[in-house]
């Protein structure tokens, strides 16, 4: 990969239960620095639905920012979501986490009746319009079956969350590891993660077949 080729992150907080997952993040952003790209990473700049002990798993009495729990992941250098310009980009890309269907999307809550933040949902659209491709790893395709009618997209195998995919308007293809969702005609690439029992080996492998099919279709 050309080292001009740079792609935009965008994170929905720290932490799978509430906000992006570590693993996805972390090995979307080697993937990209392995292949010779570059990224900047962005969050939106709003609360979270809520806050999650990563051990109970019970809900804590506390609010946190998505913007400075993303920043986290990012060591700082992080900017708000509501700084994305597609025409800086070449790519647009959404690691998973629970912060998706919470954060960035109603998902979580509402299924198929959910609503997109308007921050994200000018991002991606504006993406779409400009043709560049927008990839989605673990849960992040629901905010592209929102959005974008008759996408062809991936979230693995489960039964229910595909359901509701399809209820969206979307065509589901089931997929395993390492595998990735090409949907040529809208420029959208997902691959499962951690809607597959997996390690994090098997994260690795997904977020670098979706980084190089990407730079396939730039």
């Amino acid at each position: 990969m050309s080292k001009d080729k740079k792609f935009a992150v965008v994170l929905a907080g720290c932490g799978v239960y509430d906000g992006a997952e570590i693993h996805e993040a972390t090995m979307t952003l080697y993937a990209i620095a392995s292949q010779g790209g570059t990224y900047e990473i962005f969050a939106p700049n709003i609360d979270q639905h809520h806050v999650v002990n990563h051990i109970t798993g019970e809900e804590m009495n506390e609010k946190r920012n998505v913007l400075v729990e993303a920043a986290r992941i990012a060591r700082g250098n992080i900017k708000p979501l509501s700084d994305f310009k597609p025409h800086d980009f070449d790519a647009l890309i959404f690691p998973g986490g629970f912060g998706v269907a919470k954060n960035l999307c109603t998902f979580a809550f509402d299924g198929a009746d959910c609503k997109v933040n308007p921050e994200v949902e000018k991002v991606i659209l504006d993406t779409h319009k400009a043709k560049k491709p927008i990839g989605a790893l673990c849960i992040s395709p629901v905010l592209l079956a929102k959005l974008i009618k008759g996408a062809t997209l991936t979230i693995g195998q489960d039964e229910g969350t595909a359901k509701a995919v399809s209820t969206l308007g979307a065509n589901h293809q089931n997929t395993n590891h390492g595998e990735v969702s090409t949907d040529k005609d809208n420029l959208l690439f997902t691959t499962p993660c951690y809607m597959l029992e997996a390690t994090i080996v098997d994260i690795a492998n997904g977020a670098n077949a979706i980084v190089k099919e990407m730079v396939k279709h730039m």
